[in-house]
């Protein structure tokens, strides 16, 4: 190859970066509006399901789901008494108010539909997000629905079983005089169960919110490790917000949302890694 030859290719234009397909780069702003309303119907849809359900079980659900944390011999209480040294008693529960029971009753079916119908709601959401963030393939968005549905339960689980159950028996049996006795508005005692464990699902979405903020370049793991001290003293903070003051509930709160921390700096890596073998396949320096 001559000289001239040689400056024609290092003065000639770069090769431009191959874009990922955007199934959306050609729907107008209505369209997309209509595919929104849509991914809504559908989700809300799949609440109605879990809704349908939940009232088919009502019974089953009130007695020992709703009701379960009331009674002294709930499942995890057992467990409490032996490795806690907890006096467990029953909880005491009225209804005050003329239709509270009635509120209550459908409160349930809406919290426990909405839980149930989680994973159709969040698959339609992220199908309508993630079209404009990559290149979306049906499995990526299946696998990123369970990703979320998992830590949601997950979180859920938690809060039922752990806070729930320490909060109540905290409050219900701390007196400030022998006087004044513990009984508990139902209305009361449903919006603080629902409260807790919603709290709770939403809080274990952390390593969620982390993996796809590293994912598109707005969080690093070396972010995370810079404030790892920052974040041990938010999480007992959170769980001082969320626990009744006693320090064996706050900390039973607290190390959770701890490892959670800690995971969401590994979770982060693999984000981070996806971005970059992504940034590398549109320009071009990785094979599709």
């Amino acid at each position: 190859m001559n000289p001239t030859e040689e400056r024609q290719i290092m003065t000639g234009n770069p090769p431009r970066a191959k874009l990922p397909v955007d199934r959306t780069a050609e729907m107008s702003f209505l369209e997309h509006l209509e595919e929104l309303r849509w991914r809504i119907i559908k989700g809300a849809g799949g609440i109605g399901l879990g809704i349908i359900i939940a009232f088919f079980f009502s019974e089953f659900l009130i007695e020992e789901v709703l009701l379960g944390p009331a009674k002294s011999d709930f499942i995890v209480y057992t467990f409490f008494e032996k490795f806690f040294g907890m006096n467990i008693v029953d909880l005491t529960l009225q209804s005050r108010r003329l239709p509270g029971q009635f509120f209550t009753y459908w409160g349930m079916l809406i919290l426990v539909g909405a839980i149930l119908g989680s994973p159709v709601f969040f698959y339609q959401m992220w199908a309508f997000i993630s079209p404009a963030l990559e290149s979306s393939e049906k499995w990526k968005t299946r696998l990123h629905t369970v990703f979320i549905t998992t830590f949601f339960l997950a979180g859920i689980c938690f809060g039922y079983f752990v806070l729930v159950p320490f909060a109540l028996q905290f409050f219900t049996q701390f007196q400030i005089a022998e006087v004044v006795r513990n009984d508990f508005d139902i209305n009361q005692y449903f919006s603080s169960l629902a409260t807790w464990v919603i709290s709770c699902g939403v809080i274990f979405q952390l390593p969620v919110i982390s993996y796809f903020l590293a994912k598109f370049g707005f969080l690093t793991p070396e972010f995370l490790r810079t404030y790892r001290r920052h974040a041990i003293a938010a999480c007992f903070i959170i769980s001082a917000a969320l626990t009744p003051p006693d320090p064996i509930s706050q900390t039973l709160v607290a190390v959770p949302l701890i490892f959670l921390y800690q995971l969401s700096i590994y979770i982060t890596k693999i984000g981070v890694r996806q971005r970059e073998r992504e940034l590398k396949r549109a320009f071009g320096d990785i094979p599709e």
